[in-house]
């Protein structure tokens, strides 16, 4: 595999290279948020609160969009009193109805799934609210329904929005009581979200930069994505995301403790200590120093990243977390951990995402990717 490292600390050949402008994108994280929120005010949200709280939440929404509803429902947290569903389907579960809210969104606007949820929500009378551009088929679906409709202010390549996406929701969330101090929680995440940004700017160099650095890392390896709360479980699916459609990448994505504690086999076959006894790296006493290295066959390795949140880690998640890094360790796997820093769980959670976001970027860009040429399945419609 072919990494050019040198281009990571050259911005002109980045800036070149970056053919969707995505690293501009990226660091457009923390305005998103701000705009998304005003955007949500404006659109009137807090309309949904006025027939009290509902039986449930369900957000519709596939592909880029969907992440967002598992935003919305790891902010909310477990302690919630009204479940927040994700529903990636046609239609509507046949419990749904005027008891309940749905909240319809939409990267592109003409989701098949998407709209097909919505116009069956407003059939039901159930409340409702849509996030999408203008002028695409679910905005006219929001205005035939009367719905609170958050335009999406720009056109971006879908899997850069996500704060776009997601922070209405939050707002929506905050009109029915689900979420305190909303306005608050959402500016601490934009200046969490900034700082990142600032921190992974192209022209800061590698040594400096944390996503250059681990972007070097992943690249090459066959990273495993482990979050140690729901809110980094979100951060993971969201690492093996951006990896696919930014850099054609594949990557694990799991939590501790399950599907973790099955997927840990994986370090013990083909691409961990298997990988290490074929001559991919060291493991133990697998590593002949005498050996010639120009025999040596590239060979994929596993790399475990631990995405750690000391905030709401189980102690039994912790002492989990500590033994796989041991465990990684005695295969001969690569480990890093990144932990989630910040006070609220948005914060916490953008805290991750921003650097993710830019190392799935550089990871593209070190490998020669196009992210625009990525081979897409159009028969399938609009995933957006």
């Amino acid at each position: 595999m072919n990494v050019d490292e040198s281009l990571l600390d050259d911005s002109n050949r980045l800036t070149e290279a970056d053919t969707l402008n995505l690293l501009p994108h990226t660091a457009s994280a923390a305005r998103q948020a701000r705009e998304g929120w005003r955007l949500a005010q404006e659109a009137g949200v807090a309309s949904l609160g006025s027939d009290g709280r509902p039986r449930a939440i369900v957000v519709v929404g596939v592909g880029a969009s969907a992440l967002a509803a598992d935003v919305l429902e790891a902010v909310v947290g477990p302690a919630s009193p009204v479940p927040v569903i994700s529903h990636r389907r046609h239609g509507l579960p046949g419990w749904v109805g005027v008891a309940d809210v749905v909240l319809g969104v939409s990267a592109s606007g003409a989701s098949s799934e998407t709209c097909s949820a919505v116009e069956e929500a407003y059939r039901r009378g159930c409340r409702l609210a849509v996030v999408s551009p203008p002028d695409t088929p679910l905005a006219h679906l929001a205005g035939v329904s009367r719905a609170p409709f958050v335009a999406l202010p720009e056109t971006r390549p879908a899997h850069t929005g996500l704060w776009s996406l997601a922070v209405p929701l939050l707002a929506a969330a905050a009109a029915l009581g689900l979420v305190r101090d909303g306005g608050p929680a959402v500016e601490a995440a934009a200046v969490r979200l900034e700082e990142t940004a600032i921190r992974c700017r192209p022209s800061s160099e590698s040594f400096v930069n944390p996503a250059k650095t681990l972007a070097l890392e992943l690249a090459g390896a066959l990273p495993m994505w482990w979050g140690t709360s729901r809110l980094a479980e979100v951060a993971a699916a969201r690492a093996a995301t951006v990896l696919a459609a930014h850099a054609w990448y594949p990557a694990l994505a799991g939590a501790l403790p399950y599907p973790a504690y099955d997927q840990a086999a994986l370090l013990g076959g083909a691409f961990g200590a298997g990988a290490a006894a074929s001559g991919g790296g060291p493991a133990g006493d697998l590593d002949d120093f005498f050996r010639d290295r120009a025999d040596d066959v590239e060979t994929t390795r596993l790399r475990l990243v631990l995405l750690r949140d000391d905030t709401s880690e189980h102690p039994e998640v912790s002492g989990a977390a500590e033994r796989a890094v041991a465990v990684a360790g005695g295969y001969g796997v690569g480990v890093t951990e990144l932990r989630m820093t910040g006070t609220g769980p948005l914060e916490r959670l953008a805290s991750l995402i921003g650097l993710i976001d830019f190392a799935g970027v550089y990871v593209a860009l070190a490998l020669g990717v196009d992210p625009s040429s990525a081979p897409q399945l159009r028969q399938l419609g609009s995933a957006r």
